[in-house]
């Protein structure tokens, strides 16, 4: 079985007197849309590329899929799981995918390359107190809540971010 190695960021801003996390609402086809009832909610995440560290290679997602800049805070969890993959050879795989906890230092939330848009229909902002319950996958409903359980044992973390 091949594997695969990925890593993303669980982005997140101190504003309005609550934390938000960045999230992506991934390009779907349009039968995949048809069938399902509410757009699939999901954390910036891709392929770690040859001689990069996962850790660099969720700071580059993050900012290829959302448009905005983090700094490192610490891994939150792996989440691992087999698919079979709808294209090519159809094989089946499994996929080791690092979240780390990011806190929002830059940018604009949105603000991606045309090219991105062919991955990402929309990138934006949600209540972290919100995401446990609308990321559509169960592993990153679980790094919401860790995301969520750090910030409420950390609030020297407020001070620290850009509002």
């Amino acid at each position: 079985m091949e594997r695969e190695f990925s890593a993303g960021g669980a982005v997140i801003r101190y504003a309005e007197g609550c934390w938000w996390v960045a999230v992506i609402e991934p390009q779907t086809s349009a039968e995949k849309q048809v069938r399902q009832k509410k757009p699939v909610l999901a954390l910036p995440k891709g392929l770690v590329d040859h001689g990069e560290r996962p850790e660099q290679a969720a700071l580059r997602e993050v900012r290829e899929e959302t448009g905005i800049e983090g700094q490192l805070v610490r891994k939150l969890k792996d989440i691992r799981y087999v698919y079979v993959r709808s294209w090519g050879d159809g094989e089946r795989v499994f996929k080791i995918v690092s979240f780390y906890l990011l806190l929002y230092r830059a940018g604009e939330v949105d603000e991606i390359t045309p090219e991105m848009r062919v991955e990402v229909r929309q990138a934006r902002w949600l209540a972290l107190q919100e995401a446990p319950r609308l990321l559509t996958h169960q592993g990153e409903r679980e790094v919401a809540q860790l995301a969520l359980d750090y910030v409420v044992t950390h609030p020297e973390l407020q001070s620290s971010n850009n509002s």
